[in-house]
């Protein structure tokens, strides 16, 4: 089975515009024989503007020929190799990921998740890996979002939020960052003691004379004359 855009719509447009089998047309859409033949009659389909797969790239007019000429070929349609999933080689993605509005309900979850299991791992990486915000994150950890209740951490590679290779990239770049911190922040080894603070000699306290009395500090000196 072909997986095409719109397999009504082009069944339509191959029963109005070319001499193709009911079944060369089932095969190709991924119909059922029977719907085919409904189309033909006007019981299936009614209302519906047939779409053309040469134009939208699907197919291509030799192939078409092809089947026209020979009942028994079954046509082929035209392969993409681009997936959205792996990047060409050597180009990076920027920015968030982009998340299928199917997905988005468990990205709760799936930041539950890398926030219990690895809390190394910053806003800004959990964000671009799985295509969320940062004001969505923090209420996740805080336990302030709406959904708190609710929430189980799972797994987001398989919630298909993102892919194995990326997480396991980010858990190394984030475990390498949090080394280099931590290096910053070596406690003592053991057995290591604290240098003593220098401290600035203090000068002596001047000597206090001890043969003073109240009566010799108040008794008027007298001196002798020769």
């Amino acid at each position: 089975m072909s997986n095409i855009l719109m397999p009504k719509a082009t069944a339509v447009w191959f029963v109005d515009n070319t001499v193709l089998t009911f079944e060369q047309i089932s095969i190709f859409c991924g119909l059922h024989i029977l719907e085919v033949s409904g189309i033909a009659d006007g019981d299936v389909a009614a209302g519906i503007r047939g779409a053309d797969p040469i134009a939208n790239g699907q197919l291509t007019r030799p192939e078409i020929e092809k089947a026209e000429a020979d009942t028994s070929y079954h046509m082929v349609a035209v392969s993409f190799e681009h997936t959205p999933a792996s990047p060409a080689k050597g180009k990076k993605r920027k920015g968030p990921r982009y998340t299928p509005l199917s997905r988005r309900q468990d990205r709760p979850d799936a930041i539950a998740w890398i926030v219990r299991n690895h809390p190394e791992i910053s806003d800004a990486q959990i964000s671009k890996l799985i295509g969320t915000t940062k004001p969505t994150i923090t209420s996740i950890r805080d336990r302030s979002h709406w959904k708190s209740a609710t929430i189980t951490p799972t797994d987001p590679v398989s919630l298909g939020l993102c892919r194995q290779i990326d997480l396991d990239e980010t858990v190394k770049i984030a475990a390498a960052k949090k080394a280099k911190k931590d290096a910053k922040l070596k406690p003592l080894e053991d057995g290591e003691a604290l240098k003593p603070v220098e401290v600035a000699p203090v000068a002596p306290a001047p000597e206090i004379k001890k043969d003073h009395t109240l009566e010799s500090l108040f008794k008027p000196s007298t001196s002798t004359s020769n």
